[in-house]
């Protein structure tokens, strides 16, 4: 094969290749001349499998680093005009230091220590100048640009996932913190489940018994985008439910259990309200107590205490104040008519706590409501059942409702399920002491699309 030398080409008179210089010769520029398409002008080839574990670069190449754990590039010895890359693939060199080790006694920028990457998306060149300075960085890259996530981004409390979405779970109060929003203004309703604190149960006094605390109020509303299934207490049906979020942050409100009554005079204390945006539930309402006519009520709440035994004891009204749909149900009623002393449970989310049957036991709490909000079903709000009662304990105490009631029995240790909005068994006779017991704390659970 020939070729033949033109004013501005060299070119191959037949085939495709053109070969220039030969085995063990050096092609060299004139100097002053420059060139192009031959290589290397001041850039890397960049190695496309990203490194995982301690190395030894190569001059030329840029690598991307996927560290779960601190990793390091020994550095080739330096030639004037080398060059190497590095590239933070996981997005967590904050977590994980990239260190840059210098070969012997080389240096780098002037040092000869390492060199530590440690922002996450950072990406620096090196290139190799002389003895005095050794790798000195020319570019450094400390926000490094990804593609925009098409769907919401946020922080706070547990972090999920199922399937598509992402759950955010409050045990306790904090911020769900909206950081970027949704492309397509549907995918920016979300759905949320609000529960509050359970309500104390009343106390005991001699043969009688004390009512159980009243759930928390449950409010949920389930955005058509999130695929799991929903209580029957949705809301999306109300427009005043839905929330549609914006770029900023939203304070959380997780309400506290209430307290059993800490004496034989007093109700239970009502459970706090949990709070998201413009969405409140309402705590549950304390059981009655058998003393004084004042405490023989349930207290009114997000689900109604039950009635004391003494004094046929009305259960507190529930889904107070009134939402829609209803976030509660009332408390059952006592009953005063011996031997048939029992006292009433509890209402829970989606029942009335009852009153009890005659002769046999107190009035169980109210069932709560299963939704699969978390990624699984799940009861919340059950009311507490009533207290055990009569001068030999011959009522059975009341079963705390589906959700997280606390059962009847004897003493304040059968307190509502934390974080489940359960209302607090009531306060047992015989018992020692006889106390109500304490509600359960309530929960916020927020889900949105995510992918």
């Amino acid at each position: 094969m020939t070729s033949t030398i033109k004013v501005n080409t060299i070119t191959t008179e037949s085939g495709s290749t053109l070969t220039v210089g030969g085995c063990g010769k050096t092609v060299a520029l004139a100097s002053g001349a420059s060139q192009t398409g031959f290589g290397r002008t001041g850039t890397v080839d960049w190695v496309t499998t990203p490194k995982t574990s301690t190395f030894t670069g190569v001059s030329g190449n840029g690598y991307f680093i996927n560290s779960g754990s601190a990793l390091t590039c020994n550095l080739p010895a330096g030639t004037a005009g080398d060059i190497i890359s590095f590239s933070d693939y996981a997005r967590n060199f904050a977590t994980y230091n990239f260190s840059i080790s210098p070969n012997g006694s080389e240096k780098i920028g002037g040092n000869a220590q390492d060199a530590v990457l440690s922002v996450d998306g950072q990406a620096a060149t090196f290139v190799y100048v002389d003895s005095t300075k050794g790798w000195v960085n020319i570019q450094n890259a400390e926000d490094t640009e990804t593609g925009t996530p098409p769907y919401i981004q946020a922080t706070g409390g547990c972090i999920t996932t199922c399937g598509n979405d992402t759950i955010h779970t409050f045990k306790a109060p904090g911020t769900f913190a909206v950081t970027r929003v949704a492309c397509c203004a549907a995918d920016n309703l979300i759905s949320y489940m609000v529960v509050a604190g359970g309500g104390g149960g009343g106390t005991a006094a001699p043969a009688h018994s004390g009512g159980g605390g009243g759930a928390g109020g449950y409010r949920e509303t389930k955005s058509p985008i999130t695929p799991y299934t929903a209580s029957p207490l949705c809301g999306h049906g109300t427009p005043a439910n839905r929330i549609t979020v914006t770029a900023t942050p939203y304070p959380i409100t997780v309400g506290a259990g209430g307290a059993g009554a800490p004496n034989t005079s007093s109700q239970g204390t009502n459970g706090d309200n949990s709070v998201f945006s413009t969405i409140t539930a309402n705590g549950g309402g304390g059981g009655g107590s058998p003393v004084g006519t004042p405490n023989y009520p349930g207290k009114a709440g997000g689900s109604g205490g039950g009635g004391a035994s003494e004094g046929d004891g009305p259960g507190g009204a529930g889904d107070t104040p009134s939402t829609t749909p209803d976030q509660g149900f009332a408390g059952g009623t006592g009953t005063n008519s011996p031997p048939d002393l029992r006292s009433g449970g509890g209402g829970g989310a989606t029942a009335v706590g009852d009153g009890g049957v005659g002769g046999c036991r107190s009035g169980n709490g109210g069932a709560g409501a299963t939704t699969s909000i978390s990624g699984s079903p799940t009861a919340y709000a059950g009311g507490g059942g009533g207290g055990r009662a009569g001068p030999s304990g011959q009522q059975a105490g009341g079963t705390g409702g589906t959700g997280g009631g606390g059962p009847g029995v004897p003493g304040a240790t059968q307190t509502g399920a934390v974080n489940t909005g359960g209302g607090g068994g009531g306060g047992a006779y015989p018992g020692s002491p006889g106390l109500g017991a304490q509600g359960g704390s309530g929960v916020v659970i927020i889900r949105y699309r995510s992918q």
